[in-house]
């Protein structure tokens, strides 16, 4: 009888052992999992500033133009962006052309999405002149199908405008047209002292459609502060200042 309750102790004893060093295996692979994860440029939110120079942009705004207005404001929220978030700039309005049709495909990528582009993209905003139409349609059709025409990451538009479309189009049905297919875009819609009821609808259209956010600006406090929120740069400037 001894002997027989021996071998069951030996045989549970080796049955135990066998589970541990099982347990033991099995445990250590999970640990190079963990070091990939969001690790990827993929990840990263692309940003593409779209910035209406439409001759309009010329009118007062307080003491200054909207143009000057933009460009001071733009030099501010460019500095408090971090170097490695990609950032990039289309413009449409700098130029005029002998026909309707010249005016409205008056729209440029002039610095693409990229990282440690702030400086080059302030460097092409000053370089330019508001001269134009507002082909805002024709521009969110080549950040769409061009700039962005990569749909492997999170995108994002923000748009600056200070009037509604003037080429015989509509933002707001392209707009919905497109996120029948495209879910990786997001457009922010900022309106720089617009007054016409129809355009703010049209661009409020374009904002709402993709899960973006709409700003009215009517100073540059206000516009400095759109971008900001925009952006979320706030929050990374009141974090920092906490963590001190």
């Amino acid at each position: 009888m001894k002997k027989y309750f021996f071998l069951i102790y030996i045989l549970l004893f080796a049955c135990v052992c066998t589970a541990f060093a099982g347990a033991n295996y099995t445990y250590s692979t999970p640990s190079t999992y963990n070091y990939t994860q969001d690790n990827t440029d993929n990840e990263k939110e692309k940003i593409l500033f779209i910035v209406d120079f439409s001759n309009s942009m010329n009118e007062r705004l307080g003491y200054k133009t909207k143009l000057d207005t933009a460009l001071s404001t733009m030099k501010e929220i460019l500095q408090m962006i971090p170097a490695n978030t990609q950032v990039g700039l289309r413009v449409y309005g700098h130029r005029t052309g002998f026909t309707p049709k010249q005016s409205c495909t008056a729209s440029q990528l002039i610095s693409p999405v990229q990282s440690n582009n702030a400086a080059n993209i302030y460097a092409k905003l000053t370089s330019i002149n508001a001269v134009g139409w507002t082909p805002i349609t024709y521009s969110l059709k080549q950040a769409a199908y061009i700039d962005f025409a990569d749909t492997s990451s999170k995108k994002r538009i923000i748009l600056i405008s200070d009037g509604g479309e003037n080429c015989d189009e509509s933002p707001c049905d392209f707009i919905i047209e497109l996120m029948k297919y495209r879910d990786d875009i997001r457009i922010d819609v900022i309106a720089l002292a617009i007054g016409d009821e129809d355009a703010n609808n049209q661009l409020k259209c374009v904002a709402l459609v993709t899960s973006g956010k709409f700003y009215n600006a009517n100073t540059a406090a206000e516009l400095k502060n759109s971008l900001q929120d925009s952006l979320n740069l706030q929050k990374e400037v009141q974090a920092e200042i906490i963590s001190k």
